[in-house]
């Protein structure tokens, strides 16, 4: 989760700082220009995994020295990974305009190798036809099955059917032919040609047919950038700049996010009423959290980690300074701007939860206390990046920030349950999932292994809690960034 950051970053910021120009015009070649790029990124990576060295030894003396391998086969694993990544991040960072956009488009596509990627076996396993075969193949793409296979726990998730595949090799040879590929593709792009940037002449609307033009009607209804009278007293400033100047604000994109999510929703309401997997109500509702809580920690950094630090690092910080907007005008537009997308991004999973109202009318209060445990972690990974962002002068290390954050709050006490009964007993599991919101979204919609832990309402409280004092701290912190150098 740390590789991805800097690759994605490294080459549109020397894009927009102007020094990319410089670059292209010195004896280097293309190649040689991303070989320093590349080997930059890993040697940083290295740095990371000698710092695991104490406890990989430690394992090791004990007798955990894997299946497959053992601890070198491990390290040989993670090293092919973060080449995986690096290759990906610097081929988006050579097609970005902007460095909050790249890492947007790094970690998104990050999510769907590492993890989308396991969506279809996990729904075919166990049945036979191309389609499963290409399916097993498909998840071989993410590091996770090949490092699960080498530490022994490949029949992890895998409902009591085992893989007979080596995922080890199909791993290996994936990454290798998907970092080549990505590497030839950005190494292509390094030219002056990559400083070019094209517009489209775009379409005159009575050119277009009349249905594009009733789809554009639709989709561009509630329009943030068109013109329109004075605004109300009661809008505040700081969330319409922000709403007309970030593109990923605009309502078509949100529109879009909206019903792809609301696709994806009923899409699993119905594979689960139609019987074509024997999944339970308790089943869907867990598949439903997974898939908000994966946009949530998508979605919130790449909108709340820049608020303040991608003003300090365009230089508008001192503009906004100089507007007479108070420091709690300032954050409260900033927060809105972040939190009303992301609103609307659960809003579009209803559809889920209300299929599964009509399946079981008894599940009403379950769902309930679900949403307002995701409405809770919302608002907690926004005011997470949002503290990031008012530590850090530039927008890569605050999203790095808030992306590890919410991962070691979100999914690192899931790594403590995995082992639970052995060798975590039922006390220590369930103090650690307290603390997790996702944890308490889980046991809230009865998903089978969280049923049993009461982590409500305490959970709510000690989120509640920190984003008390998150909001505090984004408030002090933003006051004394607004004072006079």
């Amino acid at each position: 989760m740390l590789v991805p950051a800097f690759p994605a970053a490294t080459l549109v910021r020397e894009k927009i700082k102007g020094t990319l120009a410089l670059l292209l015009d010195s004896p280097l070649q293309p190649w040689s220009i991303y070989l320093g790029k590349l080997a930059g990124v890993l040697g940083f990576t290295a740095i990371l995994l000698v710092m695991t060295f104490p406890a990989a030894a430690t394992c090791y003396a004990l007798g955990g020295s894997g299946v497959q391998g053992g601890i070198m086969a491990l390290y040989g694993l993670l090293l092919l990974a973060a080449l995986q990544m690096s290759t990906l991040g610097l081929l988006v960072s050579s097609r970005s305009q902007s460095t909050d956009g790249a890492l947007r488009v790094t970690y998104f596509l990050m999510l769907v190798v590492c993890v989308f990627t396991l969506g279809p076996h996990w729904l075919l396993q166990g049945s036979s036809g191309i389609s499963a075969v290409l399916a097993s193949w498909l998840r071989c793409l993410s590091p996770i099955p090949a490092v699960m296979q080498v530490l022994g726990q490949e029949d992890v998730g895998a409902h009591g059917m085992s893989e007979g595949s080596d995922a080890v090799a199909r791993y290996a040879l994936l990454a290798v032919v998907s970092s080549l590929v990505c590497a030839l593709a950005t190494i292509a792009r390094l030219n002056h040609t990559i400083l070019d940037r094209t517009r489209s002449a775009g379409v005159m609307t009575q050119d277009r047919s009349a249905g594009q033009q009733a789809a554009s009607r639709l989709l561009f209804l509630v329009d943030p950038q068109r013109r329109s009278g004075s605004m109300s007293l009661w809008i505040n400033p700081v969330m319409v700049k922000e709403f007309r100047s970030r593109r990923f604000g605009r309502s078509h994109w949100t529109l879009r996010l909206i019903a792809l999510s609301a696709i994806l929703s009923l899409g699993l309401s119905y594979v689960a009423a139609s019987g074509a997997v024997g999944w339970g109500i308790e089943y869907i509702g867990g598949c439903l959290v997974m898939l908000q809580i994966a946009l949530l920690i998508l979605f919130s950094p790449s909108l709340a980690a820049g608020m303040v630090s991608a003003e300090r690092e365009s230089g508008s910080w001192q503009l906004l300074r100089m507007t007479p907007l108070s420091t709690g005008a300032i954050v409260r537009g900033k927060l809105l701007s972040a939190v009303w997308p992301l609103l609307l991004l659960l809003c579009a999973t209803v559809p889920g939860y209300v299929a599964m109202m009509l399946i079981d009318p008894a599940s009403t209060p379950r769902v309930q206390r679900v949403v307002a445990c995701l409405a809770l972690t919302a608002l907690f990974a926004v005011l997470v990046s949002g503290a990031a962002s008012t530590l850090f002068r530039s927008t890569a290390p605050a999203m790095t920030a808030s992306y590890v954050s919410l991962l070691a709050i979100c999914l690192g006490p899931l790594l403590i349950w995995l082992g639970r009964d052995a060798p975590w007993g039922y006390s220590t599991v369930e103090a650690v999932l307290m603390i997790d919101p996702v944890a308490a979204a889980l046991q809230a919609s009865a998903f089978p292994g969280f049923a049993e832990y009461d982590l409500l309402p305490m959970n709510w409280w000690i989120i509640g809690s920190a984003c008390l004092v998150l909001l505090l701290f984004i408030g002090l912190r933003t006051r004394q960034l607004c004072r006079p150098e």
